[in-house]
């Protein structure tokens, strides 16, 4: 099953997806969004300048990835990695402690 297609069983919406690190960076900066999930490979470009984008909007995100932390960009080394392919139990439950971070509307 693909990613965007779990996150919807899941009962979230995708409201954006990117095949490359400067589209990436763009929806990171401006799109409306409330959590990110980041894949560590994107053609082989480091995914740091989004997940800095995304940390200085103040966003919760994490990381998946076939290969686990490895490749996580130093800085956000203690960030959350799911390790694909997941489960459904495990991304949603990713998601949960990532939207847990929003804390009360």
């Amino acid at each position: 099953m693909m990613l965007a297609d779990m996150i919807e069983e899941a009962g979230h919406s995708v409201v954006a997806e990117a095949g490359d690190v400067k589209r990436g960076a763009a929806l990171a900066r401006d799109a409306e969004f409330d959590l990110a999930i980041l894949d560590i490979n994107i053609g082989g470009d480091t995914i740091e300048p989004i997940a800095s984008a995304i940390a200085d909007r103040g966003k919760p995100f994490f990381f998946i990835s076939g290969y686990g932390s490895s490749g996580v960009p130093d800085a956000f080394r203690g960030t959350a990695v799911v390790r694909k392919p997941c489960l459904l139990a495990e991304l949603q439950s990713a998601i949960d402690t990532a939207l847990s971070q929003l804390g009360p509307n």
